[in-house]
């Protein structure tokens, strides 16, 4: 069965800065996100990403106080959806969305599953774009993701 999606808005917003939003939809399909996620990315959406609405915003609001509203929601509506993977890549959302066992990757986890699905042929050069772009990825993350991957 195949997970749904749900994304926070870093991977989004890195991705589009690099002109590859679409690797999203290539590698997932369906990406789903929330009204909060939406303002925080600022642009026009494409038709293959979802905004849904949490159901629990006590749940919400208190996430909100430890998290950014994108991340708060994004953790939130995940733990309402059974069979979910979260994107998600700052550390403290991270740790948050594991207290609710929920499954987490980052967006240079996704990239290494576009990479491992065919999706991207480069995965060095995306990787590098996102870095010039001003994703921050610690040097030997980089190096780790970069080994052996090409």
């Amino acid at each position: 069965m195949n997970k749904i999606i749900i994304s926070d808005t870093s991977c989004l917003i890195a991705l589009e800065r690099i002109g590859q939003l679409d690797i999203l939809r290539r590698t997932f399909k369906v990406i789903i996100i929330t009204q909060e996620v939406y303002k925080e990315f600022g642009n026009r959406l494409p038709d293959w990403i979802i905004i849904k609405e949490v159901k629990n915003k006590e749940k919400q609001n208190q996430l909100e106080s430890f998290l950014d509203n994108g991340e708060a929601s994004s953790i939130a509506l995940a733990t309402e959806i059974k069979n979910t993977l979260l994107i998600i890549d700052e550390r403290k959302g991270r740790k948050i969305a594991r207290t609710f066992n929920l499954e987490i990757i980052g967006t240079l986890g996704l990239l290494i599953k576009a990479k491992e699905k065919g999706v991207i042929s480069n995965l060095k050069d995306i990787v590098i774009d996102l870095k010039k772009s001003g994703f921050r990825v610690s040097n030997s993350i980089l190096n780790e993701i970069l080994k052996d991957k090409d």
